[in-house]
Protein backbone atom coordinates (compact mmCIF):
# COMPACT_ATOMS: atom_id res chain seq x y z
CA UNK A 1 0.00 0.00 0.00
CA UNK A 2 1.44 3.40 -0.88
CA UNK A 3 0.89 6.29 1.70
CA UNK A 4 0.33 9.72 -0.10
CA UNK A 5 0.43 13.13 1.78
CA UNK A 6 -0.04 14.63 -1.23
CA UNK A 7 -1.39 18.63 -1.08
CA UNK A 8 -0.45 17.87 3.53
CA UNK A 9 1.96 20.54 4.65
CA UNK A 10 3.74 18.89 7.36
CA UNK A 11 6.09 20.55 9.97
CA UNK A 12 9.23 19.04 11.76
CA UNK A 13 11.11 20.67 14.66
CA UNK A 14 14.05 19.88 14.63
CA UNK A 15 14.87 18.33 10.92
CA UNK A 16 17.79 18.45 9.53
CA UNK A 17 20.16 15.02 10.97
CA UNK A 18 18.95 11.75 12.22
CA UNK A 19 15.40 11.19 13.04
CA UNK A 20 13.98 14.00 12.28
CA UNK A 21 15.52 14.52 8.44
CA UNK A 22 14.17 11.33 8.32
CA UNK A 23 11.06 12.13 8.92
CA UNK A 24 10.97 15.31 6.83
CA UNK A 25 12.47 13.08 3.97
CA UNK A 26 9.81 10.15 4.43
CA UNK A 27 6.69 12.96 4.71
CA UNK A 28 8.51 14.34 0.87
CA UNK A 29 8.61 11.51 -0.29
CA UNK A 30 5.21 10.73 0.19
CA UNK A 31 4.40 13.92 -1.62
CA UNK A 32 3.81 16.12 1.43
CA UNK A 33 4.97 20.13 1.60
CA UNK A 34 7.57 19.98 4.25
CA UNK A 35 9.07 22.79 6.94
CA UNK A 36 11.85 22.38 9.12
CA UNK A 37 14.29 23.95 11.53
CA UNK A 38 17.38 23.20 12.94
CA UNK A 39 20.41 25.23 15.15
CA UNK A 40 23.07 24.85 12.61
CA UNK A 41 22.69 26.56 9.37
CA UNK A 42 25.04 23.83 7.63
CA UNK A 43 22.84 20.49 8.41
CA UNK A 44 19.98 22.65 7.63
CA UNK A 45 21.14 23.55 3.88
CA UNK A 46 21.74 19.74 3.34
CA UNK A 47 18.68 18.65 4.17
CA UNK A 48 16.82 21.59 2.63
CA UNK A 49 18.70 20.83 -0.87
CA UNK A 50 17.45 16.77 -0.46
CA UNK A 51 13.63 17.89 0.32
CA UNK A 52 13.68 20.17 -2.74
CA UNK A 53 14.86 17.17 -4.57
CA UNK A 54 10.99 15.27 -3.98
CA UNK A 55 9.22 18.81 -6.15
CA UNK A 56 7.19 19.63 -2.80
CA UNK A 57 6.99 22.99 -1.63
CA UNK A 58 10.31 22.91 1.09
CA UNK A 59 10.78 25.67 3.96
CA UNK A 60 13.91 26.16 6.08
CA UNK A 61 14.64 27.95 8.92
CA UNK A 62 17.14 28.28 11.59
CA UNK A 63 15.33 28.10 15.21
CA UNK A 64 16.98 27.51 18.64
CA UNK A 65 13.96 25.67 20.11
CA UNK A 66 14.90 26.44 23.23
CA UNK A 67 13.50 29.75 22.94
CA UNK A 68 10.15 30.16 23.51
CA UNK A 69 9.94 33.25 20.93
CA UNK A 70 12.06 31.26 18.48
CA UNK A 71 9.54 28.47 18.47
CA UNK A 72 6.21 30.26 18.15
CA UNK A 73 7.68 32.44 15.46
CA UNK A 74 9.15 29.42 13.27
CA UNK A 75 5.26 27.20 13.74
CA UNK A 76 3.58 30.85 12.09
CA UNK A 77 6.25 31.29 9.28
CA UNK A 78 5.84 27.67 7.98
CA UNK A 79 2.53 28.00 8.22
CA UNK A 80 2.79 30.57 6.23
CA UNK A 81 5.48 29.40 3.71
CA UNK A 82 3.09 25.94 3.16
CA UNK A 83 0.03 27.23 3.35
CA UNK A 84 -1.32 25.86 6.29
CA UNK A 85 -0.64 23.00 9.02
CA UNK A 86 -1.49 19.17 9.03
CA UNK A 87 1.07 17.70 10.46
CA UNK A 88 3.14 18.29 13.19
CA UNK A 89 6.67 16.48 14.50
CA UNK A 90 7.93 17.32 18.06
CA UNK A 91 11.12 15.81 17.15
CA UNK A 92 14.18 18.15 18.99
CA UNK A 93 16.10 16.99 22.33
CA UNK A 94 18.23 19.28 24.55
CA UNK A 95 20.02 15.72 25.17
CA UNK A 96 19.77 16.86 29.21
CA UNK A 97 22.27 13.83 30.63
CA UNK A 98 23.86 15.01 33.85
CA UNK A 99 21.81 15.50 36.64
CA UNK A 100 22.81 19.16 36.93
CA UNK A 101 21.08 22.40 36.46
CA UNK A 102 22.24 22.58 32.89
CA UNK A 103 21.46 18.79 32.11
CA UNK A 104 17.83 19.43 33.41
CA UNK A 105 17.45 22.56 31.44
CA UNK A 106 17.83 21.58 28.34
CA UNK A 107 15.53 19.08 29.03
CA UNK A 108 12.91 21.19 29.97
CA UNK A 109 14.01 23.92 27.53
CA UNK A 110 13.68 21.51 24.61
CA UNK A 111 12.48 18.47 25.09
CA UNK A 112 9.26 19.28 26.73
CA UNK A 113 8.34 23.04 26.35
CA UNK A 114 9.15 23.60 22.87
CA UNK A 115 6.85 20.92 22.42
CA UNK A 116 4.29 22.38 24.48
CA UNK A 117 5.16 25.66 21.92
CA UNK A 118 4.88 24.37 19.21
CA UNK A 119 1.99 22.30 19.47
CA UNK A 120 0.03 25.55 20.76
CA UNK A 121 0.99 27.45 17.68
CA UNK A 122 0.20 24.61 15.24
CA UNK A 123 -3.25 23.92 16.99
CA UNK A 124 -5.25 26.98 15.59
CA UNK A 125 -3.83 26.12 12.28
CA UNK A 126 -5.26 22.80 12.21
CA UNK A 127 -8.86 23.96 13.85
CA UNK A 128 -8.55 25.67 10.52
CA UNK A 129 -7.87 22.67 8.17
CA UNK A 130 -10.40 20.95 10.05
CA UNK A 131 -8.20 18.46 11.96
CA UNK A 132 -4.63 17.41 12.11
CA UNK A 133 -2.20 15.34 13.79
CA UNK A 134 0.74 15.83 16.41
CA UNK A 135 3.69 12.85 16.58
CA UNK A 136 5.61 13.79 19.40
CA UNK A 137 9.50 11.52 19.74
CA UNK A 138 9.82 10.47 22.96
CA UNK A 139 12.34 7.82 23.92
CA UNK A 140 11.71 4.03 25.47
CA UNK A 141 14.22 6.88 28.46
CA UNK A 142 11.16 7.80 28.90
CA UNK A 143 9.37 4.49 30.03
CA UNK A 144 12.22 3.18 32.29
CA UNK A 145 15.00 4.11 35.03
CA UNK A 146 17.92 5.07 33.33
CA UNK A 147 20.27 6.74 36.27
CA UNK A 148 22.94 7.98 33.30
CA UNK A 149 19.89 10.22 31.99
CA UNK A 150 17.39 11.19 34.49
CA UNK A 151 16.96 14.79 33.06
CA UNK A 152 16.44 13.13 29.43
CA UNK A 153 14.41 10.04 31.03
CA UNK A 154 12.26 12.31 33.00
CA UNK A 155 11.31 14.92 30.23
CA UNK A 156 10.91 11.71 27.80
CA UNK A 157 8.49 10.48 30.39
CA UNK A 158 6.64 13.92 30.63
CA UNK A 159 6.25 13.85 27.05
CA UNK A 160 4.04 10.75 26.90
CA UNK A 161 1.99 12.13 29.51
CA UNK A 162 1.53 15.14 27.48
CA UNK A 163 0.39 13.48 24.66
CA UNK A 164 -2.16 11.39 26.48
CA UNK A 165 -3.15 14.53 27.65
CA UNK A 166 -3.72 16.42 24.43
CA UNK A 167 -4.83 13.54 22.96
CA UNK A 168 -7.84 13.76 25.31
CA UNK A 169 -8.63 17.35 25.01
CA UNK A 170 -8.18 17.79 21.01
CA UNK A 171 -9.68 14.75 20.41
CA UNK A 172 -12.82 16.52 19.49
CA UNK A 173 -11.51 18.75 17.36
CA UNK A 174 -10.44 16.06 15.30
CA UNK A 175 -6.51 16.75 16.34
CA UNK A 176 -4.61 12.86 16.81
CA UNK A 177 -1.78 13.46 18.96
CA UNK A 178 0.62 10.48 19.39
CA UNK A 179 4.26 9.86 20.20
CA UNK A 180 6.97 7.36 19.44
CA UNK A 181 9.53 6.04 21.91
CA UNK A 182 12.53 5.13 19.62
CA UNK A 183 15.38 3.23 21.29
CA UNK A 184 19.10 2.93 20.29
CA UNK A 185 19.04 4.43 16.63
CA UNK A 186 22.43 5.07 15.11
CA UNK A 187 23.17 7.25 12.73
CA UNK A 188 26.40 8.99 11.34
CA UNK A 189 26.79 11.93 13.85
CA UNK A 190 24.49 10.65 16.04
CA UNK A 191 25.25 10.06 19.64
CA UNK A 192 25.64 6.24 19.57
CA UNK A 193 28.27 6.32 16.58
CA UNK A 194 30.43 8.88 18.93
CA UNK A 195 29.73 6.32 21.97
CA UNK A 196 31.50 3.40 19.97
CA UNK A 197 34.56 5.53 20.15
CA UNK A 198 34.33 7.34 23.22
CA UNK A 199 32.53 4.77 25.51
CA UNK A 200 32.93 1.03 23.96
CA UNK A 201 31.58 -0.98 26.54
CA UNK A 202 28.63 0.88 26.95
CA UNK A 203 28.06 0.88 23.26
CA UNK A 204 28.79 -3.02 23.42
CA UNK A 205 26.44 -3.04 26.27
CA UNK A 206 23.42 -1.79 24.39
CA UNK A 207 23.65 -3.53 21.61
CA UNK A 208 23.97 -6.68 23.50
CA UNK A 209 20.75 -6.21 25.08
CA UNK A 210 18.76 -5.45 21.74
CA UNK A 211 16.85 -8.89 20.86
CA UNK A 212 17.43 -8.01 17.33
CA UNK A 213 20.32 -7.63 17.07
CA UNK A 214 21.31 -4.58 15.70
CA UNK A 215 20.74 -0.59 16.46
CA UNK A 216 17.76 0.83 14.83
CA UNK A 217 17.82 3.34 11.58
CA UNK A 218 16.30 6.54 11.41
CA UNK A 219 14.26 5.38 8.78
CA UNK A 220 12.49 2.78 10.99
CA UNK A 221 11.02 5.78 12.96
CA UNK A 222 10.32 7.46 9.82
CA UNK A 223 7.91 4.61 8.82
CA UNK A 224 5.79 4.78 12.34
CA UNK A 225 5.73 8.63 11.85
CA UNK A 226 4.17 8.17 8.25
CA UNK A 227 1.38 5.75 9.34
CA UNK A 228 0.47 8.25 13.15
CA UNK A 229 0.26 11.18 10.53
CA UNK A 230 -2.12 9.50 8.24
CA UNK A 231 -5.49 7.86 7.96
CA UNK A 232 -4.26 4.38 8.61
CA UNK A 233 -4.44 6.09 12.31
CA UNK A 234 -7.34 7.47 11.98
CA UNK A 235 -8.63 6.34 15.27
CA UNK A 236 -5.18 6.43 16.95
CA UNK A 237 -4.59 8.96 19.72
CA UNK A 238 -3.14 9.77 23.01
CA UNK A 239 -0.88 6.24 22.77
CA UNK A 240 3.15 6.05 22.60
CA UNK A 241 4.22 3.52 20.08
CA UNK A 242 7.29 1.86 20.97
CA UNK A 243 10.28 0.89 18.29
CA UNK A 244 12.89 -0.49 19.89
CA UNK A 245 13.85 -3.86 17.94
CA UNK A 246 12.66 -5.57 21.45
CA UNK A 247 15.23 -3.51 23.59
CA UNK A 248 12.57 -3.06 26.42
CA UNK A 249 11.28 -6.32 26.27
CA UNK A 250 14.97 -7.35 28.26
Amino acid sequence: MQISFKDKKVVIAGGSRGIGRSIALAFAAAGADVAICARTQQGLTLAEAELKRHGGKVFAAPCDLAEAAAVTRFVNEAAEALGGIDVLVNNASGFGMKNDESGWLASVNVDLMATVRATDAAIPYMEKAGGGAIINVSSISGLLAVPRSLPYAALKAAVVNYTMGQGRALAPKGIRVNAIAPGSIEFPGGSWESRKVSDPELYRRTLDSIPSGRFGAPEEIAKVALFLGGDMASWVTGQTIVVDGGQMLS
